[in-house]
């Protein structure tokens, strides 16, 4: 495999997003799915009250369209789709309770950790099953020391978490037009060399057509967005990025390449546990995107600070890691 034929997987998959568009958002606001804006966020967010929502189906079918014409039936490819789409169908039920029942919240939490549980419970049967066919143990690679961690069955725990805060941190930088498919494609851009490079070609192919389908997408949620991906799109972006560390074998490594995530999550951390145990705020309001828009960066400064940031962070941990 080649750049060329990553290439045209991301073109292809660019194309789909892109004429689906059209399609989808026409039915979407037929649908009345129109998103309603949180009251705790910036107040002129509320001018985007309306705006349809689950766009997110978008990117997970154009994803799916070309990995299945592009890409040979193979249990890295199976394990990458089944981690996109049972994370986008648990974003998809979160979605439509809230359209339907007009309210902020969707599943209960308990719903949707039950829902994630069961989840990677069953992309861990499967892995394992195909790791101990191929005669690759279960263990956590530990990048720049060249060694492995043994986890055996505990690479269940672990994978469950790797998902539910790779998932929740890509949801939570889901907050302004354009923001997580800009960034989100720097890092799927990053991983598509760095599996090219490991010879994972399932995986670099599969990357190339998320790139792909996010940019077609970003070409209507860009900056005044027509449609929003909702978690629909943001847990399938989540589950798909979380199941490519994994079989890069590059878990921790996810840290360094997804580096605008972890910050963006750490700042609800930190606002929350700063404002509990000494009642006061460390920023003007989390996630740190909106921060920088009350100190007074327009939107669009922020998106394009951001997707900078996320590229400088995923190629460079690319970098540091095909280097270790």
């Amino acid at each position: 495999m080649d750049l060329q034929a990553l290439l045209l997987t991301a073109g292809a998959a660019l194309a789909i997003a892109a004429l689906l568009g059209p399609i989808c958002i026409p039915i979407l606001i037929r649908l009345k799915f129109g998103q309603k804006i949180r009251d705790e966020g910036p107040q002129h967010h509320q001018a985007k009250a309306g705006t349809p929502t689950m766009g997110g189906v978008m990117i997970v079918l154009a994803l799916v369209l070309t990995t299945l014409k592009f890409a040979l039936v193979s249990p890295d490819m199976m394990l990458l789709l089944l981690a996109t789409v049972a994370f986008g169908l648990i974003g998809f039920m979160d979605d439509l309770i809230k359209v339907v029942k007009r309210r902020n919240l969707g599943l209960r939490p308990k719903q949707k950790l039950l829902l994630q549980v069961v989840a990677a419970l069953g992309l861990f049967a499967l892995l394992a099953w195909h790791w101990q066919r191929t005669g690759q143990p279960l263990q956590l690679a530990i990048p720049f020391l060249h060694t492995a961690l043994p986890l055996g069955g505990f690479y269940a725990a672990f994978l469950l978490l790797l998902l539910l805060a790779t998932t929740n941190a890509v949801n939570l930088t889901d907050g302004l037009d354009g923001l997580l498919a800009g960034t989100a494609t720097a890092v799927f851009g990053a991983y598509t060399l760095y599996a090219l490079w490991h010879t994972e070609y399932d995986v670099a192919l599969f990357c190339a057509a998320m790139v792909g389908a996010l940019l077609g997408f970003l070409i209507y949620n860009r900056h005044p967005a027509r449609v929003f991906m909702g978690d629909t799109g943001s847990l399938a972006i989540g589950g798909a990025l979380a199941m490519v560390a994994v079989l890069t074998h590059s878990e921790l490594g996810l840290i360094l390449m997804g580096l605008v995530f972890v910050v963006e999550t750490l700042s609800v951390i930190i606002q929350v546990f700063s404002f509990q145990v000494f009642g006061r705020r460390v920023f003007r309001m989390s996630p740190l995107h909106h921060h920088f828009e009350l100190v007074g960066w327009s939107e669009w400064e922020v998106v394009v600070g951001f997707w900078l940031a996320s590229f400088l962070c995923a190629f460079g941990g690319l970098a540091l890691l095909t280097r270790a």
